[in-house]
């Protein structure tokens, strides 16, 4: 062998040379630790925000019966989606909060509840609350329009920080067609007000999951005027960074917590109730439809109509722009 190759086959022997057992683990290490930051991206902000809330709200229930969270028995996680389902909750909400919980211990390094259900408790509670609630009659849901949202204002009485909040809930939420968990989500600086109305900047959106953000715009307004009432609640609230819309504690105090979107729920079925309508028939997203029916009824193109919205297609926006021109042109006009 040359001197030349005898060099070469040493060079190629250092480089092929397993490395030390402590840089090895070093590199492993590191290669975990960006594992786990990918695996935190696969969820948008979004999404984990709402686990996480669904998460708290479990913690407090075990807290109230002394029950451990964390791990959690399944036989806890199969009496919560129960009870929950006795407080009117939909079966995809109580799906989702089965889900954060697993997500939670999945997070912490616990085996999930589900995977430790050797009697499939949690899988047959929620086959049966889907069965039931099929089952059950339901009352469709109306929307909630302008119109509505008049008498309820009218209903609000005082001037103080929660009828400022609620007012500035009730007419931003049908002004802006927004998802009730987009409006929870929403901060204060999402909001830029301009001479002829607000802009808002949507960051995550159910149909915006990468959230590359959206932006809508909500004019002054000379009936409801969401604009005048949302500058009334951030006068109230105050500029210190975070939720738009924020909970109130115990003992009457503002926070700076972010509402829940069940309790936009509530505060719509309240408000309706005072306002004579059935809180059965409204839900929070009766704003949302109620902005495009009425965006329909004053026959707004269907592409103004999903600038608001942001519908991906356009079927559904057809649904209320048909309901609108049912009678327009009936073809029983001439003999009817």
């Amino acid at each position: 062998m040359s001197d030349q190759e005898s060099k070469s086959g040493e060079s190629a022997g250092t480089q092929l040379a397993p490395l030390p057992s402590s840089a090895v683990e070093v590199r492993l290490r590191e290669q975990m630790a960006s594992a786990g930051r990918y695996r935190e991206k696969s969820r948008a902000d979004g999404t984990i925000r709402v686990y996480t809330s669904a998460w708290e709200a479990f913690a407090r229930w075990c807290d109230q019966f002394h029950i451990e969270a964390l791990p959690a028995d399944p036989a806890a996680v199969a009496t919560y989606l129960a009870w929950m389902a006795d407080e009117g909750l939909a079966h995809s909400t109580i799906s989702r909060h089965s889900a954060a919980i697993d997500w939670k211990h999945r997070t912490i390094g616990h085996p999930k509840p589900t995977a430790r259900d050797d009697n499939n408790l949690i899988r047959d509670v929620l086959s049966g609350i889907r069965r039931d609630q099929r089952n059950r009659q339901s009352m469709a849901k109306v929307p909630v329009q302008a119109q509505h949202i008049l008498k309820m204002l009218a209903q609000i009485d005082g001037n103080t920080t929660r009828a400022h909040r609620d007012r500035a809930i009730l007419t931003f939420g049908i002004a802006s067609a927004m998802r009730r968990s987009e409006i929870v989500a929403l901060e204060l600086s999402d909001i830029a007000f301009v001479e002829r109305g607000m802009r808002v900047d949507i960051r995550h959106s159910k149909t915006d999951q990468e959230g590359r953000g959206e932006q809508i715009a909500i004019p002054n307004g000379e009936i409801i005027k969401p604009v005048y009432h949302l500058q009334k609640w951030i006068e109230w609230r105050g500029q210190k960074p975070g939720p738009l819309f924020t909970r109130f504690d115990q003992a009457g105090f503002l926070t700076n917590l972010p509402m829940s979107d069940r309790a936009i729920a509530r505060l719509v079925k309240q408000y309706a109730l005072k306002a004579d309508l059935d809180p059965r028939s409204v839900a929070a997203h009766s704003m949302r439809a109620g902005f495009l029916t009425d965006a329909a009824e004053h026959q707004a193109s269907i592409r103004k109509m999903q600038e608001v919205s942001r519908h991906k297609s356009v079927d559904i926006l057809m649904t209320y722009i048909r309901s609108a021109e049912s009678f327009d042109d009936h073809a029983g006009d001439s003999f009817l």
